[in-house]
Order: structure tokens, then sequence, then C-alpha cells
């Protein structure tokens, strides 16, 4: 579940059901929240090399120094340990609020880039949405626990963007959200182009000149 409250712009992601599961308590040790961490990094670190399709359970679990059973146990199938481990690294509110609107943006967007290369976006973003179709249930933790965690938190930058008289009020915030991700995933997702260290600063430029009620301050703010 996903409590979204865009007046005092707090964003609040409830566990899914498979991390319920996963916390409660368990027969026998205690569960080392350390495992936890290292699957997710193994995990990472194997699709990085070996791509989506190329992915196992027991390949993540010899990285991570630990067994499947305890894989198994933590995450209902490989995708969701995926979508997890894509959490751990991209982080659900990324926007932050430094009092400059640009700079919000292209600080939330641009953390998407560092986050996948060329290849690694290419390899895992096609594969695990057409997986989301087929999955009712990862589907609703990929948006409620990443996508739209993180949509939220670029909407609040917009419209304290708004309220700070930097951006028109009339604009449509979604489809700004929209256009600010877009090029972001457009390059992953195909490759035609690449993901470059200046793409989203780029992009935040090309829509706040279309939206911004006056750029001076911003600009200098900016520099």
């Amino acid at each position: 579940m996903l409590e979204h409250n865009i007046n005092d712009y707090r964003v609040t992601v409830a566990p899914s059901a498979s991390d319920a599961r996963d916390a409660r308590p368990s027969r026998g040790r205690p569960r080392d929240p350390r495992i936890d961490e290292a699957i997710r990094r193994a995990t990472l670190e194997v699709l990085a090399e070996r791509g989506y399709s190329g992915l196992t359970l027991e390949d993540v679990a010899a990285r991570a120094g630990t067994n499947t059973p305890a894989l198994r146990r933590r995450w209902r199938s490989r995708q969701h340990l995926i979508v997890s481990a894509l959490l751990d690294r991209l982080g659900a509110a990324p926007t932050p609020d430094t009092g400059c609107t640009r700079c919000d943006l292209i600080e939330g967007i641009g953390s998407l880039s560092p986050s996948f290369d060329a290849e690694m976006g290419r390899s895992v973003l096609p594969a695990l949405v057409a997986d989301l179709a087929h999955d009712p249930e990862l589907e609703t933790q990929f948006f409620d626990r990443l996508f739209h965690p993180r949509r939220a938190s670029s909407e609040a930058a917009l419209r304290r963007g708004i309220e700070r008289g930097d951006i028109r009020p009339d604009v449509d915030i979604p489809l700004i959200l929209d256009m600010l991700a877009a090029p972001v995933y457009y390059r992953m997702l195909f490759g035609h182009l690449p993901v470059t260290p200046t793409l989203a600063e780029e992009v935040v430029a090309v829509v706040m000149d279309g939206i911004a009620i006056s750029t001076g301050a911003e600009n200098h703010a900016h520099s």
C-alpha cells in the first residue's frame, strides 16, 4: 500500500505481503540482516555479469555465501528478489529538497542512470517489464515499492516549485513526470543512445524551459 500525502510531501511505502511474511519470526535462529544485504548485493552483481535471464538463485546464494533455501524463505521468486535488489540500489524517494527546483529534479532523475550501465539496462528492464505483465503480485510490488514512490518524490519537487513560483501552476504534472523520466528509461530499454552523465541535466533543462515562470533566479541558484 502506498500512502501519498502530497501536501507535506511525505511518501510512506508499506511492506509488501512477501516482506511481511519474511518479517514474521520463525523457529530456530533469528534472521541475520547482514545476510539479506549480502543477498541483494550478490543479486546486483550477478545481474551485471549475466543479465536478467542468466541469474539463478543458486548463483546468487553462492555469491552471498548462503544457500537457496535461505533465498526462498525471503523472496517468493527470483523476480521478487530482483525487484527487492533494485529498490535497495535505487531508493524509493531520491528527489531531495534543496530549495532549487532544477537541482532537485536533476538529482532525482539522475539517480537512475548510475544504477544501470548500458548493458545492464538492456538486459534487465525489458525482461522485468515483460514478467510484470504476467505476475500481478510482482507488478503490485514493483509499482508500490519502487515506481510510485519515486514518481511521488519527483511530483513533490514539482509542487514545491509551483509553490515557490518557479513553475506555472497550470502545468500537467503527470505529463511532466513522464517527460522527465522517459528519456532515461527509453535509452535503457532500447539502447539506441547512451545514458550519459549529463542526460538528467539536459532533460530537466528542456522541460523546465517550457514550464518555468522565470529561470533567472533558478539559473543563479543552480550555478
